[in-house]
């Protein structure tokens, strides 16, 4: 199949500035016309584009994704070249409040030799396509509210822990795009009243399952970036932040003292 001028004018007439690719993909998608018809029909309706196709691009990597999960960001893929930095080949690497798994996955795409990678996460339906995401890896996937569900084996072990968490102000949840606020879980997007509630309880939990010398990465915003910040440093860790302009992407990095 090849897309049709009709599929691509229908594409720009639901607001797709990128239609002529956005028509590749739901082609490439499509298993006959009858298939392709009814995924255009979900990405007309406002659907994500990464919903309709099952796939993201991140991080080099193709991750599965699909309806009611979270997307993951091109941005985040800063938080991913930062972390790959601090990992050495075998380290623990923990990625919580994983979504579909694509942080975990491409930082231990990105080591040679791999990595003892463990994701976690509360949703369920996030946490089927994360399983199916760090399967390559050997990563081990846990279900549950941020370190409530690990094992105690994990405690004091874990080298580089990365988070995307939400850091969206509840209020302006609202604000958001539509494929976001309409097609993504809430837990994925809502941060609390100033964005940061999640942040200060990954903050205030990390201390006993890092490493000595480990590190904890987690994405925020350049506006929020001294109040996630002040959260690591209250839980006792040393943090520095990091800035991509390219991406617009902040990071808050924070490391066990002492090493």
């Amino acid at each position: 199949m090849t897309h049709s001028r009709s599929l691509v004018e229908r594409l720009r007439a639901a607001g797709c500035v990128f239609a002529e690719e956005e028509a590749d993909l739901l082609v490439s998608a499509a298993r006959d016309d009858g298939h392709l018809a009814g995924l255009l029909a979900r990405r007309v309706a406002g659907e994500p584009l990464e919903h309709v196709v099952g796939w993201a691009e991140f991080g080099g990597l193709r991750v599965e994704v699909g309806e009611g999960a979270f997307v993951p960001r091109r941005r985040t893929e800063f938080l991913v070249r930062e972390a790959a930095a601090l990992v050495r080949p075998g380290a623990v690497v923990l990625d919580l409040c994983c979504g579909v798994g694509a942080l975990g996955a491409a930082v231990a795409a990105r080591v040679p030799g791999g990595v003892e990678l463990h994701a976690a996460d509360i949703d369920p339906v996030a946490l089927a396509f994360a399983r199916r995401n760090v399967a390559p890896y050997g990563g081990a996937v846990w279900e549950g509210d941020l370190y409530g569900p690990l094992p105690a084996s994990l405690r004091g072990r874990v080298e580089v822990l990365v988070v995307n968490a939400p850091y969206v102000p509840t209020d302006e949840v609202a604000l958001m795009p539509a494929e976001a606020r309409d097609h993504e879980p809430l837990v994925s997007l809502d941060g609390g009243a100033d964005g940061l509630d999640v942040h200060r309880r990954v903050a205030a939990g990390a201390l006993p399952w890092l490493a000595p010398g480990g590190h904890l990465l987690i994405e925020t915003s350049a506006h929020q970036a001294a109040r996630t910040a002040s959260a690591l440093s209250s839980a006792g860790l040393e943090v520095r932040t990091a800035e991509s302009r390219e991406l617009y992407a902040t990071v808050a990095i924070a490391t066990v003292p002492g090493c």
